[in-house]
């Protein structure tokens, strides 16, 4: 029934995210008083191609209002579309955006663009510089069609500006770095930033520093602390990956603190439907803010029947972990405005093949907290270190129904009555010869009836003194098709998209906490919310919201 499949889209809708056509990569940025999130958009219709910069703004990163793009390709450099680039302010409160156009060849260069009005403070309107494109891709052994992304800008000690942009250097992937007097004319530093020997050139690349054990953050150009590390992110392989490592000013350089040449063992911003993330330095809470997108794993009909393609993630707060081997993320703390009608519990026990059921929350849009304690480590199954290489794949053999020493334990979400359709978020416990490392996975495989659908089993490890903690936290936010998670504190995030059909059907959903592991898991706090729609409104013509 057609009708019945379109409510069912409308509900699939995502709070903060509602857009009628397709958005892809986004340039966050924080700046008097207001949060602006600009993004790959065509307002035509929910494929890609047209593709323009969309505009909204918030003041709490939950509410959203929708503007008119802020660049259109309307000139030789950016006729072939406004690709993805970056925000940054100059001295003296001056916003200045760089970003990729493509010309009637599909040449890559970047371009420059100033508020017309820096007393407006949605900064609406945008002119753009009369020189551009200010960067080509005309030195030797660059690929003109694999130049694009530049990062926010900073200033180097010796006063001068430096971005990088994702590009393809000698067959090599790379972090191309420019240094600029003004923001305006560019020359390229005779060596990247960082490459790879990866034929996948890096797509949105991002640079900045991180303190150890503190999650506050730091702005690229102000003094950077000691002790401090630097990450480098880059889009490849359909998924965000990063490193850890330190930025030699004199050689300006990123030097990894561990070079790893298959990428398969390079750590990952989120292990699910995550892409083309973005970070900023959020100067009204001293704090670095995280987003990625989210596609659409539906069929390309679906999108265009339901009007819209794409979504971004929950704002992230991101931070480096005490020990400085990896990255932490935890939602803004606006999100949980959003909660209402809280339930509680405490001191369950689950043992081997029980089924706790969540009630009283709306399981089609709502924010579980659950902390899970063992009782003993004992049991723990031997960890393979070649499972590091295709944690998907080690999801999808062990698979949340088969038992396990310590785990499967988890979640059951989005389940329908009979069970028939369900998705599970859950961890195994494993021991290696000197560490307990953790699998989390997110099984999309009974998640819908639907035959037509991307249904994998998303997965990640991460390391965790268990002997010390003892606890394994675990927060999934439930939002109609977009569901997010965060095992261990943050260590490991999976996003995934699901389509029950029991949303065609209006019908009840259910959460629970299982656990099919031998061992019996301790749940000491477990709190639920139902969480309400953001001020967040779709209409034709410009406004995304």
């Amino acid at each position: 029934d057609v009708s019945v499949k379109k409510l069912a889209y409308l509900l699939y809708q995502y709070k903060s995210n509602e857009v009628l056509a397709c958005f892809e990569t986004m340039r966050p940025m924080y700046f008097n008083g207001i949060y602006h999130e600009f993004y790959q958009y065509n307002l035509n219709g929910p494929i890609f191609g047209d593709i323009v910069w969309g505009h909204s703004v918030s003041t709490d990163l939950v509410n959203w209002i929708g503007l008119e793009p802020a660049l259109v390709r309307d000139t030789p450099s950016d006729i072939d579309g406004c690709w993805t680039g970056s925000v940054t302010i100059l001295p003296g409160g001056k916003p200045i955006i760089i970003y990729t156009g493509g010309d009637i060849d599909q040449h890559q260069a970047q371009n420059i663009a100033f508020p017309k009005n820096r007393s407006d403070p949605y900064l609406r309107e945008w002119i753009k510089a009369p020189n551009n494109p200010v960067l080509r891709p005309d030195e030797p052994g660059m690929n003109s069609i694999e130049f694009r992304d530049p990062t926010t800008g900073w200033i180097g000690p010796d006063g001068l500006w430096r971005m990088a942009v994702g590009g393809e250097l000698n067959g090599y992937s790379a972090a191309l770095l420019y240094k600029s007097e003004d923001f305006l004319n560019w020359t390229k530093v005779d060596h990247p930033l960082y490459s790879h020997n990866g034929s996948n050139m890096w797509e949105c690349p991002d640079f900045f520093a991180v303190l150890p054990g503190n999650n506050a953050g730091l702005d690229l150009s102000a003094a950077i602390p000691q002790g401090a590390k630097h990450a480098l992110k880059m889009s490849v392989d359909s998924v965000d990956k990063y490193m850890i490592g330190v930025y030699d000013l004199q050689r300006d350089a990123f030097v990894p603190d561990n070079v790893v040449d298959d990428r398969r063992l390079w750590l990952r911003i989120d292990y699910g439907t995550f892409y083309a993330s973005k970070s900023f330095f959020d100067s009204n809470k001293n704090r670095r803010i995280i987003w990625g997108w989210s596609r659409e794993t539906d069929s390309p009909s679906d999108d265009l029947e339901k009007g819209w393609a794409g979504l971004h993630t929950i704002p992230r707060t991101i931070w480096l972990a005490g020990d400085g081997k990896q990255l932490l993320q935890w939602p803004v703390e606006e999100i949980e405005s959003l909660r209402t009608n809280e339930i509680s519990h405490q001191g369950i026990e689950l043992n081997k093949g029980d089924l706790f059921e969540i009630k009283e929350v709306d399981a089609f849009q709502a924010d579980v907290e659950i902390d899970f304690e063992l009782a003993s480590i004992d049991d723990a199954d031997p960890f393979d270190p070649s499972w590091l290489l295709d944690p998907e794949k080690h999801c999808g053999e062990a698979g949340a129904s088969v038992p396990g020493g310590i785990g499967p334990f988890g979640l059951v979400i989005l389940a329908s009555d009979n069970m028939d359709e369900h998705t599970e978020v859950y961890f195994r416990v494993y021991k290696s010869q000197e560490k307990y490392m953790v699998l989390m996975c997110s099984d999309l495989r009974r998640s819908s009836l639907r035959p037509d659908l991307e249904k994998p089993a998303y997965g990640g490890f991460f390391e965790f003194d268990l002997e010390k903690e003892r606890k394994i936290s675990l927060r999934t936010l439930i939002d109609r098709s977009a569901v997010e998670s965060f095992g261990g504190g943050g260590r490991v995030c999976i996003t995934s998209r699901v389509y029950p059909a029991v949303l065609a059907d209006v019908g009840r959903a259910h959460i629970y906490a299982f656990n099919n592991g031998s061992a019996t898991v301790r749940v000491p706090q477990l709190s639920a919310w139902t969480m309400r729609k953001a001020q967040v409104n779709v209409e034709k013509g410009w406004s995304a919201i």
